[in-house]
């Protein structure tokens, strides 16, 4: 009988189990990605990650599968429709967010040629190593804090420096599985 390799305690649910192991934490550079999870982090506010992952791909579909060039053209029609969608977060600040934040994110890749060159920027282009033991993870960081101010100050919503530094965390931007986590080891790869 094998033994269940240690995770991070959050990893309960066969949804967060399979989060945890295939993505949380492992560095990303692709737009498109970045974007999802910035979305998400962003829905998931006041709710639980566990929520946000099962309605996950009725979000890919409905924000275009998070192009960001799709989603900008949201119009306000195309809002009131997601309002009545069940399939997702039906807040209506953070469905306009979703379609602002596009339109901010396609500036950020106009200046700086991606999202990615962007955003590592915050972290010196590579991962931050909390090496954490359990209670000793923040919910922010000045790294955070520092991306969720320029994010703002660029037109973005729901990117407090709680948000961000989740984001940075699922993006690999800091890896925080813990030292106890088998996994801890294998994120930067």
């Amino acid at each position: 009988m094998s033994k269940e390799p240690r995770r991070c305690a959050w990893a309960k649910s066969p949804e967060m189990i399979a989060y945890h192991d295939r993505e949380w934490g492992k560095p990303s550079h692709d737009d498109r990605h970045l974007f999802e999870m910035l979305t998400l982090e962003g829905a998931q506010a006041g709710l639980s990650w566990d929520t946000i992952l099962r309605k996950r791909e009725r979000y890919r579909e409905v924000f275009r599968d998070f192009d960001p060039a799709r989603v900008a053209r949201i119009t306000k029609a195309g809002v009131e429709k997601l309002m009545q969608d069940p399939g997702i977060v039906r807040n209506r600040a953070k469905i306009e967010s979703t379609v602002s934040n596009a339109k901010a994110f396609l500036a950020i890749r106009r200046e700086f040629g991606s999202f990615d060159a962007y955003v590592w920027r915050f972290t010196g282009g590579k991962p931050l190593d909390g090496r954490r033991r359990g209670a000793d993870v923040p919910a922010e960081t000045d790294e955070s804090k520092a991306l969720s101010k320029d994010l703002r100050a660029r037109g973005f919503r729901f990117v407090g420096p709680t948000i961000c530094y989740a984001f940075m965390q699922a993006v690999g931007m800091a890896n925080d599985h813990l030292l106890q986590c088998a996994w801890h080891d294998r994120a930067a790869r």
